[in-house]
């Protein structure tokens, strides 16, 4: 399949994942809608195929070669890399996201570093301990623990 025909797919593919997204998110965070769309968003996302560098790269509009040191340094994930490297589509989407919001933003320069640290904060953020310790904290149910 060419680069172009398999980037069109992807590309939608993530159109009609985001189009769910936004239904979802125009919801009350409690309603089971809600959370059978993210459920469908989720079930979709995994069951695609691994996507080609070359074609992460189409998408992110990034050199395959950027795409793979990005793949390197843990920002996109490995999905496997025999006989080649191919990507995981769940966090592909995830980092097309957050490059589409950097650059609306305009930032241009420094995207590694940025989605990392990006990447990084949204991962501890869905720590359920951190969430726990946060509403105790919030409702003054915690100690404070001060150095000497």
């Amino acid at each position: 399949m060419s680069v172009a025909t398999e980037a069109a797919q992807i590309r939608d593919l993530f159109s009609a994942i985001e189009e769910i997204e936004e239904v979802a998110s125009s919801m009350a965070a409690d309603d089971e809608r809600r959370h059978k769309l993210v459920g469908v968003v989720n079930r979709t996302l995994r069951q695609a195929p691994p996507v080609r560098p070359v074609v992460a790269g189409e998408l992110l509009d990034l050199t395959e070669k950027t795409v793979k040191a990005w793949a390197r340094e843990g920002v996109l994930q490995i999905h496997s890399q025999e006989p080649r490297m191919l990507l995981d589509t769940v966090r592909l989407h995830e980092v097309l996201h957050l490059v589409s919001d950097l650059r609306r933003a305009g930032k241009n320069r420094g995207l590694l570093d940025e989605v990392h640290r990006r990447l990084s904060d949204q991962s501890l953020l869905d720590r359920t301990d951190l969430a726990t310790s946060l509403d105790e904290m919030r409702n003054g149910k915690g100690r404070v623990v001060r150095s000497p």
